[in-house]
C-alpha cells in the first residue's frame, strides 16, 4: 500500500529461502534506502553490480540488464518494478527490462506499490491528492505467477516512519503531512486488499475455465456470449479517467474493451487535442484496449453502427455539460443510444475534480 511496509525485506527473505533450497539466486537491483535491516538481509546473496551512465553531465546508476542476462541465474531479485530508467538504457521502464529477463528463462521476484498500477491512477489521485507519474500496465501484474500482499496497519506503518525506519529524519515531518496521513494510508490499504482479492479471483476463474474446457468441448455445449465494453472518448485529458474506469470494469466482467472517438468530418485538432489523442492511444496500448476512430457528423449513428459490429453489451460515456440554446431540444446521447441499442447497458461516468499534487518525475 505504501513505502516502508516491508516489500523489499520480504523479497530478500524469499530469495534467501530459494538459495538455501539450492537454487542459483542473484540480486539484479536492490534499493535499501539506507535501511540497515534490509541491507543486512542482502548479505550472502550475490549482487550483479550496477552500471554507471552519464546523463546531462550527471552520473547515474541503473540495473545492468546485459550483465544479468550473461550471468543467467535461476532467480533474479529486481526491486521497484515501476522505476523509470535513465536515458541510454535498453528500455524506458524497469518492467520492460524484466520482460527480457523472463524471456531468457530467468525467474524474477519484484516489488511494487498499489498506486503504481495504471488503471488505478485516477482513483489514487482522488484518494491522496497526488498524481503518480510512474505507472505499470496492469497486465504486468496479471501475468505474475503469484502476488503476495505485504500488509501492515496504518498505525504500525506510522510508528515505523516516526522511528526513522522508512525515511531520514529530515523527511519525516513532510511525509507525515503529505502521503503518510493516516486516512490516506487506510484508503491505500483498502485499495491494495481489493486489488489482490481481484487478482486471486481472476486466477481462480481462469483455472476453473481451463479445467472445464475438455468437458465443455466433449459435451459440445454452446458457448456463453461474453461481455464487450465500449467507452466513448474525445481528445481531452478527462477521457483518460473514463478509460481507466472502463478498463477496470472490463476486468471485473472478464470482457474485451473498445474505445471509440467519433471525429467530426474535416475537423482539425489543436495542439492540446493532438496531445490528448496521442495520450489516449498510448493509454489504450498500455491497458490492452482497442482504440477505434470513426469519422461522422452523426455521433449516435456511428456509435450504434460500431456497437452493433463489435457485439457491444455495455457502453460507458463521460458526463456532459448542461445543454444550452437549441441543443436543449435534442434528445441526449445516452437516450438515443438506449433507444437504438435496447439490449445494451449504458452507463454515465461522472468526472470528479480535485486539487492534486504530483509525485515522481
Amino acid at each position: 500500500m505504501a513505502a516502508g511496509v516491508g516489500k523489499t525485506y520480504r523479497m530478500l527473505l524469499e530469495g534467501r529461502a530459494e538459495l538455501e533450497a539450492g537454487r542459483d539466486v542473484v540480486i539484479g537491483l536492490l534499493e535499501t534506502h539506507g535501511r540497515a535491516e534490509t541491507a543486512g538481509l542482502a548479505e550472502g546473496l550475490q549482487v550483479v553490480p550496477r552500471r554507471r551512465l552519464e546523463y546531462r553531465e550527471t552520473a547515474l546508476e541503473e540495473m545492468d540488464l546485459p550483465a544479468i542476462l550473461r550471468r543467467a541465474p535461476e532467480l533474479c531479485l529486481i526491486d521497484e518494478l515501476a522505476h523509470t530508467n535513465a536515458p541510454g538504457t535498453e528500455h524506458a521502464k524497469r518492467y520492460e527490462d524484466i520482460e527480457d529477463v523472463l524471456a531468457a528463462g530467468i525467474d524474477v521476484l519484484s516489488t511494487v506499490n498499489v498506486q503504481h498500477l495504471e488503471s488505478l491512477n485516477d482513483h489514487i489521485t482522488e484518494l491522496s491528492g497526488i498524481r503518480v507519474r510512474e505507472t505499470i500496465p496492469d497486465a504486468i501484474l496479471g501475468r505474475a505467477d503469484e502476488v503476495v500482499l505485504i500488509d501492515l496497519t496504518p498505525e504500525a506503518l506510522l510508528e515505523r516512519l516516526r522511528a526513522g525506519k522508512i525515511y531520514p529524519t529530515e523527511r519525516i515531518d513532510a511525509a507525515l503531512n503529505n502521503f503518510f496521513r493516516i486516512e490516506n494510508l487506510a484508503a491505500l490499504r483498502e485499495v491494495a486488499l481489493r486489488q489482490v482479492a481481484e487478482e486471486v479471483g481472476a486466477k481462480r476463474l481462469t483455472t476453473e475455465l481451463v479445467g472445464s474446457r475438455e468437458e465443455s468441448l466433449a459435451a459440445e455445449a454452446p458457448q456463453a456470449v461474453g461481455e464487450r465494453l465500449l467507452a466513448l472518448v474525445e481528445p481531452h485529458p478527462s477521457a483518460q479517467r473514463l478509460v481507466r474506469r472502463a478498463w477496470r470494469s472490463s476486468q471485473r466482467l472478464g470482457a474485451e474493451l473498445d474505445l471509440l472517438w467519433v471525429r467530426p468530418p474535416g475537423r482539425d485538432l489543436g495542439k492540446d487535442e493532438q496531445r490528448s489523442l496521442s495520450a489516449l492511444r498510448q493509454l489504450a496500448s498500455v491497458l490492452g484496449a482497442r482504440m477505434l476512430e470513426e469519422e461522422s457528423d452523426d455521433v449516435a449513428g456511428a456509435i450504434v453502427d460500431v456497437a452493433t459490429r463489435r457485439g457491444t453489451t455495455y457502453i460507458l460515456i463521460g458526463g456532459s455539460r448542461p445543454a444550452r440554446g437549441l441543443s436543449r431540444l435534442r434528445v441526449p446521447l445516452p437516450q438515443q443510444l438506449m433507444q437504438h441499442l435496447p439490449g445494451v447497458d449504458v452507463r454515465i461516468v461522472a468526472y470528479r475534480s480535485q486539487r492534486t499534487r504530483v509525485e515522481g518525475p
